[in-house]
């Protein structure tokens, strides 16, 4: 479990920005793959993983029915 990585889903985290959900997307793929920063020749594949866990984590919140409160959209910053 990455324990750096916030829950991102009301009510814990009301106001979620695109910089929060990047960040969660940056930690997962860091621990997934074994490197903080990749070497160079690693750089377009990691930063294509983290683009995609960022945009999956995205339709996931989006798609998030949380009991008891309106429908929520992330604020983009």
């Amino acid at each position: 479990m990455c324990r750096s990585i916030k829950t991102l889903r009301p009510p814990t985290t009301p106001e979620v920005t695109d910089e929060d959900i990047r960040a969660a997307a940056l930690q997962y793929v860091r621990k997934v793959s074994g490197f903080r920063a990749p070497a160079a020749h690693n750089r377009e594949v990691f930063d294509q993983a983290v683009d995609a866990v960022a945009a999956a984590t995205q339709e996931l919140l989006d798609g998030l029915r949380i009991r008891g409160s309106v429908a929520r959209r992330h604020t983009h910053s």
